[in-house]
């Protein structure tokens, strides 16, 4: 049995995120049975549970600000330490899902290679580019980044670019990589359920005729180029964001920049926890738009491809590498402006072109089953 230990979600069941959705997908998938899967779970107590036949086990850490996500690395490394030395564990792994935790880092590979337990990393994006954070915290995560892929054992990566910036920025490390994107599913839906209709008379929309942004509200999703471009635009159809509104300095800057609140076509909605309904509702989207600058493959740019007729994304590396030519690109707020106008004259046979080749390229590329054997093969090797 090969004892798989996963920590740097938030754990399951999945409810937001695109860790926890990768691990809720890794672990349901299985193929492999003699796989066993122990998931961390950040929580408020340290009980476990079993959610998908893995073995889940709450890690409770102090309310202590950004500095939370760190710790919470730690008390899960060693409870997985204490685990495998009370359960006299052989043949273990643990994959460490973003760079958080550098400064330890080394101090725990000697442990768990003392325990004959092999460390893996995904790396995640750029999290050392986010606006969000300050330069202190952006330099920590710099710091973290590289001495995470210099004493990792294995790095798997999300992205073919992530895997092109990890050897040419850790070259001298000679990091052993491989690329593993992550998953979707193409669902055949129907349009106009009771589930969508009710959900869409809140907010007075109507299948087909609106554009959706789905993205945590921070600036490098670029939420004022995508509202300027927009409501610089002739457009009929609303503009609906779901996303965590915080009042903070950014929301108050872009208010400041763009008044969106001056006009009703821009809804934002709040967040939709409910996958389900979160599914028909980029089902029943005119055009999905994705604004993300830093990462690698994001799960809502693969949902709103697997899934909406049209998506329009923000064009850099990234997006370029999961959308290919099934999407449409914009780099501003003109050229997004542009791209409403020119989007809403095609016709509904090369709108349909654009939906057919987007769930094509999802199911050739990011289907669950292939990303699931996959990982299950790069923890045989």
């Amino acid at each position: 049995m090969k004892n798989v230990f996963i920590i740097g979600s938030k754990g399951i069941p999945a409810k937001y995120g695109g860790y926890e959705t990768f691990v809720e997908y890794l672990t349901a998938r299985k193929i492999n049975k003699d796989i066993k899967y122990h998931v961390a779970c950040l929580a408020k107590d340290n009980n476990e549970f079993e959610h998908n036949g893995a073995r889940c086990f709450n890690v409770k850490v102090p309310n202590i600000g950004a500095a939370k996500a760190v710790y919470y690395d730690i008390y899960a490394l060693k409870s997985i330490i204490k685990y495998v030395k009370e359960n006299d564990i052989k043949d273990a792994i643990v994959l460490i899902l973003a760079c958080r935790i550098g400064i330890v880092f080394r101090k725990y590979v000697r442990k768990l290679h003392a325990l004959g337990v092999e460390v893996i990393v995904n790396p995640d994006g750029h999290e050392w580019k986010r606006s969000k954070w300050p330069w202190i915290i952006k330099k920590y995560w710099k710091y973290s980044e590289r001495r995470m892929i210099k004493y990792t054992d294995r790095i798997i990566c999300d992205s073919v670019n992530i895997e092109k910036y990890i050897h040419e920025e850790y070259g001298k490390y000679n990091p052993k990589t491989s690329f593993v994107a992550y998953g979707s599913d193409v669902v055949e839906l129907k349009k106009n359920t009771e589930l969508f209709k009710s959900w869409a008379e809140k907010f007075d929309l109507k299948s087909d005729e609106y554009y959706l942004v789905v993205g945590r509200f921070v600036p490098e999703n670029n939420y004022e180029m995508m509202i300027k471009g927009y409501m610089a635009s002739n457009t009929k159809k609303p503009l609906v964001l779901i996303t965590n509104v915080e009042k903070n300095k950014f929301y108050e800057r872009l208010l400041k920049s763009t008044q969106f609140d001056k006009d009703p076509r821009v809804k934002f909605v709040g967040t939709v926890y409910d996958q389900a309904l979160l599914q028909e509702i980029r089902y029943n989207a005119f055009a999905y738009i994705h604004g993300h600058s830093v990462g690698g493959t994001n799960p809502s740019l693969l949902e709103g491809l697997a899934c909406t007729d049209l998506s329009m994304l923000f064009d850099v590396s990234f997006n370029r590498e999961v959308g290919g030519d099934t999407a449409l690109y914009f780099d501003s707020a003109e050229s997004f402006t542009k791209l409403i106008e020119d989007s809403e004259k095609l016709s509904k046979e090369e709108i349909a072109k654009y939906a057919k080749a987007s769930s094509q390229r999802i199911k050739d590329n990011y289907s669950w089953e292939s990303i699931c054997s996959k990982y299950e093969e790069r923890f045989y090797e």
